[in-house]
């Protein structure tokens, strides 16, 4: 924390900050006096999908199935617009789900100004192993899915090159997921898959994340060398170990299995805790045991937009993270994960996403709730 100081912006660019008086802006600069308010890097959301609503107003099947494309790039500008005001300027928005590359026109959309959201970096469709996904109706019936279907060789390369080609800044992949309606999650992707969709990102300049909630799923897509891998439910101190190795951060996306197990009626605070939810508190226990980077991102979609800051203040309440920890994960930890030099801090050079709050975050997460002023490439977009 620093008392008395500013930050002096010009274009979208931070061009100076320190203590005020040293400070010296141009002829004809506006100044914005916050007086009790604490000035911070704009927040990056590592884990949304712009593109669904929470399931408990509409099960995850019928957004896929029933909703039109139409309404729910609608809906998705009502999500980026909150996204934003609630602080968060970057997002990670981690596949579509059955929207094809609608999240490739919401980014140009909110690129060129014509709707307020903040900068996203797409997944566009994501990949999954032929029919480890959903939605399943009989067996008769062949329906669209939530996701690219791509196997082998010549299928996987095929399918990475044309997300990248259509507008992809991450390959998404699903490196386990339930094959059928009732059973655990089991790993879908073979090493050798895995390991080609990271190889052909690669190369194409793109990070790859992997879904994976089992330890063999876990431990495939570290060894294939994924960015970050999203849920990490049951993983064990073995492959968290390998992870830290490998230089692989973990997106625990706690906020999503606490909202899922509410939707499906357990009453938080009141009822004994899921089993789900227990074995989350396991991992994450051996997770931070293993020094294991974490990313945060809250799989936001799950649950309402612009509710983003629930990973954060339960990641701290629930999960007994540091407050600081959990605020430079939201700022400059998440932008070094995700190889985003250019924002998380605040820094002559970096672009001039600020946003600032009432109190001391660093002491309390939750006066991130009350964003007084948001300020996206030097642009105030909430005051």
């Amino acid at each position: 924390m620093h008392a008395g100081w500013s930050v002096l912006v010009e274009n979208d660019k931070i061009k100076a900050v320190g203590p005020s008086a040293q400070l010296t802006a141009p002829t004809g600069t506006r100044t914005l006096e916050l007086p009790g308010l604490t000035v911070l890097p704009g927040l990056i959301e590592g884990h949304s999908h712009m593109l669904l609503h929470p399931y408990n107003e509409t099960p995850w099947n019928d957004q896929v199935l029933q909703e039109s494309q139409a309404l729910r790039v609608a809906r998705a500008t009502a999500h980026a617009r909150r996204t934003l005001e609630a602080g968060f300027t970057t997002a990670r928005d981690l596949g579509s789900e059955g929207a094809g590359y609608a999240d490739v026109g919401l980014k140009q959309a909110i690129n060129q100004n014509l709707i307020p959201g903040p900068r996203l970096l797409v997944a566009t469709r994501a990949l999954v192993a032929t029919g480890s996904y959903g939605p399943k109706l009989s067996a008769d019936v062949d329906v669209p899915q939530g996701a690219q279907e791509a196997d082998g060789v010549d299928g996987i390369i095929r399918a990475v090159r044309e997300q990248i080609g259509k507008g992809a800044d991450i390959i998404k992949v699903y490196a386990d997921y339930r094959w059928g309606a009732n059973e655990p999650s089991r790993a879908t992707f073979s090493q050798d898959e895995l390991n080609l969709i990271v190889q052909t990102a690669r190369s194409a300049g793109r990070p790859v994340v992997a879904h994976a909630s089992t330890p063999e799923g876990m431990r495939r897509a570290a060894l294939a060398g994924v960015q970050t891998i999203e849920h990490g439910d049951a993983g064990t101190p073995e492959v968290f170990k390998l992870m830290k190795q490998r230089g692989v951060a973990l997106c625990p996306t706690v906020a999503a299995g606490d909202a899922i197990s509410q939707y499906r009626g357990w009453r938080k605070g009141q009822d004994p805790e899921p089993e789900r939810l227990q074995q989350k508190r396991q991992s994450m226990k051996a997770a931070k045991q293993s020094g294991v980077e974490i990313a945060i991102g809250g799989d936001v979609g799950v649950f309402s937009h612009g509710d983003n800051l629930r990973e954060a203040e339960q990641l701290v309440q629930d999960f007994d993270l540091p407050t600081l920890q959990v605020l430079r994960g939201l700022t400059s930890t998440n932008a070094r994960l995700f190889q985003l030099p250019d924002r998380g801090r605040i820094q002559p050079g970096l672009l001039a996403d600020l946003i600032a709050v009432p109190g001391d975050p660093t002491q309390d997460i939750k006066v991130l709730r009350q964003v007084r002023l948001v300020m996206k490439g030097g642009v105030v977009v909430k005051q």
